[in-house]
C-alpha cells in the first residue's frame, strides 16, 4: 500500500469504531428504488414529466365587488364585462429555455366599474406589461394581487368605466346550466360555450396550482379561456375557468365562493399563498429531479429578496421535498399552513450553474451550500455537447445502527457500515467501504455526529487533513439546518479524485456533524448534491 493510501486510511479511520454490529439498512422514508435530485441537465430537459391530475393543461396562451345591482341580467349582457388580456414578459421554460419578450393571452372579467378585473395568476404572473382589450379599445393594466396556489389574480385596468358582473350567491349544484365566456386560442373574437356543472367543488392539484374548490363542467374551454367567467343564465359568475384536459373533455373552474373570498384580499393588494414566483412542479421521468421550477420572479417579492432566480428549482421547503407527485400540492400545503411574512427554509438547485443553495424566504438570503465547482472526477461544465458520465439511476435512504443519522446515497453504494465511532454515531456508504476507506479510487461518504468535537468548524476541519490531496479552498456552509464551513481537496493521490469535507453545527450548537464525500467521476458530484440535500441527524448524539 502506498504512503498516500495509508494517509487516506488514517484520515478516514481517525476515530475507531466500537462494536462490530451489522451494516445499516434502508431507513423509513423513500424506498430503495426512489431517487434524489441530480443535475444532469440534458436528461432533465429531455424528460420533465408530471403524473395524474397534474397533467391538466393551463389555459394561458377585504373589498367586495359586484354584489349589488348590475345591468347584467343575461349571458348576452355579460359580453361587455369580459376582457381579453395579453401579457408580455421574459420567462425560462424547462424544455424550451429562455424566452425573451414572450406574449401570451388569457381572459378576465370586470367585478367593479372602476376597472377591477379578475383573471388567473398564470395569465399575468411574471409579465412585464399587461394590455387589456375591452369594448373595442385597449388599456394598460397592473397587478394588484395574486394567489399562486389558488391560481387567481386581480388587475387594475386604467382609464375607463366598465360594467361589472355579479357573483353567483346560490348553492352550486350539479346539473346547473352554465356558459363559459372568453377568448380561446388567442383569438380576439369572443366565444361562448354551453354546458352543465357535472361535479361539485373538490380539490385538484396541477403542475402550477393546488385549488381547494374546483368545479367540473362540460362547457368546453381551450387555452386562452383561462381567467374567464363561467356564468349562469343570468350572467352571474359561478366560477373562474382555469384548466382543462381535452383528452377526457374535462373543464375546470375555481368555484365562486372560494374565488370571491380570495379576490377580496387580492384587491386590497394582499397576495395569498404566494412568494412571488411563476412556478411549475417538475419531475424528471426517472424521478431524479423534483421540485418547483421558477419561470420568472416578481420584482420586489419575497422570492426576489431571497435571491431566487429564473431557472432555479426549489427542491425543498421547510425540510419537505417538493413535487414528488408531479404537482404543487406540497408547496401549496406549506404556504397555506403559514402566515404572510413567515420565514420559510428553502433549498434550491440553480439549474444554470449546478450550484446547491440554501436560505430563507422572508429571512436569510440564499447562499451557496456547494458551488458548481465543488465536484470532482472530471468535467461538469454544463455544456450540452460535452461527453458526460451517466448519472446514478436510483438512490436510497440509509441510516446508522442507532437511527440517529440519515442520508440519501446512490443505490450502487450498497456497502453500508452503520457502526458508531468511538465519539458518536456515524455511518459510511460506498460501493466498497474497505476500498473507499483505504484509497482514492472508490467513491463514498462518511458522516459522524459528536458532542466531543469542537463547535468551531475550522478547528474540526483542521482535524481532517488530506495530505495526499491539494487543498483548493475553504468557505462558509449553511443549508438551513446546519451551519459551518466546507473544505475542498482535489488531485488526490495524483488522480482526478476530489474530496469535500463539511463541519457544521445545528442552531443550538449542541453537537458537531462532519460529512466527508469522496468524488471519483462526474456522477459523484451529482451524488454529492443528493447527500447535501438529504443528510440529517434525527436521533440522539
Amino acid at each position: 500500500m502506498s504512503d498516500a493510501a495509508t494517509d487516506r486510511r488514517d484520515d478516514r479511520q481517525r476515530h475507531a469504531r466500537t462494536e462490530p454490529d451489522a451494516a445499516a439498512v434502508a431507513a423509513d422514508g423513500p424506498p430503495a428504488n426512489e431517487t434524489r435530485p441530480t443535475l444532469d441537465r440534458r436528461a432533465f430537459l429531455a424528460g420533465v414529466g408530471a403524473v395524474g391530475v397534474a397533467s391538466f393543461a393551463g389555459c394561458t396562451g377585504g373589498t367586495e365587488f359586484a354584489s349589488g345591482t348590475s345591468a347584467v341580467a343575461s349571458v348576452d349582457d355579460a359580453r361587455s364585462s369580459v376582457v381579453r388580456i395579453v401579457a408580455q414578459g421574459s420567462f425560462v421554460d424547462p424544455q424550451v429555455g429562455y424566452q425573451a419578450n414572450s406574449a401570451g393571452s388569457g381572459t378576465g372579467f370586470v367585478v367593479d366599474p372602476s376597472g377591477i378585473v379578475v383573471t388567473n395568476n398564470h395569465v399575468v404572473t411574471g409579465a412585464a406589461t399587461l394590455e387589456v382589450f375591452a369594448n373595442g379599445r385597449s388599456y394598460n393594466a397592473r397587478v394588484l394581487g395574486v394567489s399562486e396556489c389558488s391560481d387567481l389574480a386581480v388587475i387594475q385596468v386604467d382609464g375607463g368605466e366598465f360594467q361589472p358582473l355579479q357573483w353567483y350567491d346560490d348553492p352550486i349544484e350539479t346539473n346547473l346550466e352554465v356558459w363559459a365566456l372568453g377568448f380561446p386560442l388567442g383569438d380576439p373574437n369572443y366565444t361562448v360555450t354551453r354546458g352543465i356543472i357535472s361535479k361539485r367543488a373538490s380539490t385538484v392539484h396541477t403542475v402550477w396550482a393546488s385549488v381547494d374548490g374546483v368545479l367540473e363542467h362540460d362547457a368546453r374551454i381551450r387555452p386562452g379561456n383561462s381567467g374567464g367567467p363561467l356564468v349562469d343564465e343570468r350572467g352571474r359568475v359561478v366560477g373562474v375557468n382555469y384548466a382543462g384536459d381535452d383528452r377526457f373533455d374535462i373543464n375546470l373552474a375555481i368555484s365562486a365562493p372560494l374565488a370571491r373570498r380570495i379576490v377580496a384580499d387580492l384587491t386590497e393588494g394582499r397576495d395569498v399563498n404566494s412568494i412571488g414566483i411563476n412556478g411549475r412542479a417538475v419531475r424528471s421521468d426517472d424521478g431524479s429531479i423534483s421540485g418547483v421550477w421558477v419561470s420568472s420572479v416578481e420584482s420586489g417579492s419575497p422570492a426576489s429578496a431571497a435571491g431566487i432566480e429564473p431557472a432555479d428549482i426549489i427542491v425543498r421547503m421547510e425540510g419537505l421535498t417538493l413535487a414528488r407527485d408531479g404537482s404543487m400540492k406540497d408547496y401549496c400545503d406549506i404556504l397555506r399552513s403559514r402566515s404572510p411574512g413567515d420565514v420559510l427554509d428553502v433549498q434550491v438547485l440553480r439549474f444554470t450553474t449546478g450550484e446547491v443553495l440554501s436560505g430563507e424566504v422572508n429571512g436569510t438570503p440564499l447562499r451557496s451550500v456547494l458551488p458548481a465547482d465543488s465536484g470532482g472526477g472530471g468535467s461538469n461544465s454544463g455544456d450540452a455537447d460535452a461527453p458526460r458520465a451517466a448519472g446514478y439511476t436510483n438512490y436510497r435512504r440509509v441510516t446508522d445502527n442507532s437511527g440517529s443519522i440519515v442520508v440519501d446515497v446512490p443505490a450502487e453504494w450498497s456497502d453500508v457500515d452503520g457502526r458508531a465511532f468511538d465519539i458518536g454515531p456515524g455511518l459510511v456508504a460506498s460501493p466498497n467501504v474497505d476500498a473507499y476507506s483505504n484509497g482514492y479510487s472508490t467513491p463514498g461518504v462518511s458522516i459522524l455526529a459528536s458532542r466531543d468535537l469542537s463547535r468551531t468548524p475550522d478547528v474540526v476541519l483542521d482535524e481532517f487533513p488530506f495530505p495526499a490531496c491539494t487543498a483548493s479552498g475553504r468557505s462558509d456552509y449553511d443549508d438551513g439546518k446546519f451551519a459551518g464551513r466546507v473544505s475542498r481537496y482535489e488531485s488526490c493521490d495524483g488522480r482526478d479524485t476530489a474530496i469535500v469535507v463539511i463541519a457544521a453545527v445545528p442552531p443550538d450548537r449542541s453537537y458537531t456533524v462532519v460529512v466527508v464525500a469522496q468524488l471519483v467521476d462526474p456522477r459523484d458530484a451529482e451524488a454529492l448534491d443528493a447527500i447535501v440535500t438529504s443528510f440529517d441527524v434525527i436521533g440522539p448524539v
